[in-house]
Order: structure tokens, then sequence, then C-alpha cells
């Protein structure tokens, strides 16, 4: 299914390295998604790049950064897998098309790698990222999500 172009003025790019711009950017994305993130430093960006199994997506407007995708993808027995974590658009970007333009490039890289589909998990209260993810062509699936602590 294609994807709406509604990306106007904004770029997305795989990150190749943990400069000084997008660590500090992440700095300030990474709250905006979880009151429990905490930063990242230069070593720990440079690794979740570096990481074969990852691509960092990041956007772009007006030069400045205004969100960033991680796409984690990895072979089981049943195939190639993807999935969409930590999807976080600067608060004075939303709704001008960024998170939709981050969802585009992490489905085409995923399609490009072999993945038949590609899954997200999104809190209920972040309303307006599953209308978009929805909207783009998501669908909700019957499924139960079990998490186990390993912080106890």
């Amino acid at each position: 299914m294609p994807l709406p172009d509604t990306s106007a003025g904004v770029t997305v790019a795989e990150a190749t390295r943990a400069d000084t711009d997008l660590l500090a950017a992440m700095a300030s994305l990474l709250p905006q998604l979880s009151s429990s993130a905490t930063a990242l430093t230069a070593d720990e960006l440079a690794t979740i790049i570096d990481d074969p199994a990852t691509v960092v997506f990041v956007a772009r407007s007006a030069g400045r950064v205004v969100g960033s995708l991680t796409l984690a993808m990895f072979r089981i027995p049943t195939g190639m897998r993807a999935w969409i974590e930590d999807v976080v658009v600067d608060e004075s970007a939303r709704g001008s098309g960024v998170g939709a333009a981050l969802s585009a490039a992490a489905i085409d890289r995923a399609r490009a790698a072999g993945a038949r589909t590609v899954d997200l998990t999104s809190r209920p209260s972040r309303a307006a990222a599953n209308r978009l993810y929805q909207r783009i062509g998501f669908v909700r699936r019957d499924t139960t999500v079990y998490r186990f602590d390993l912080t106890d």
C-alpha cells in the first residue's frame, strides 16, 4: 500500500554517525517520548547507529532535527522481522508530516531488507500517533504483549 506524501519540507535520512548535533537533538527528543528516558551518551548513540540490527532515521526540517525513529530488523526461523521503536517528533513539528515521513522511510527500508511485515506498539494515550499509524496503513492486531521486568 503506498503511503501518503505528507512530508512537505521534511527530509529523512539514516543516521550514520553520532555527531554533536544528533546527540543534542536526541537529548531534546527523548524526554518528549518518555519521562523515564535518560540522556544517551555519544558512545551509546554510536553503538545504536553502528548496530547492524538497527537503523536510526532522523527527520530534519529547515536543517533542524525534528524527529527520529529506530527500526530494528532481525531474522528468526519464520523470516525477517521488522519493528519500529522509539518514534518521537518534536512538539513544535507535530502535525506537519514528520511522523509519516519517518514511518515511510522505515517501511521502505524494511521492505528492501525482505521483511514481510512491520510491527510497532504505541500506548493508547498517544492518540495522535495512533491515528497516524492507522491512517498510513497499520492495522491493530488482536494480541497480548507481555513484559518481564529485569530491573527488579
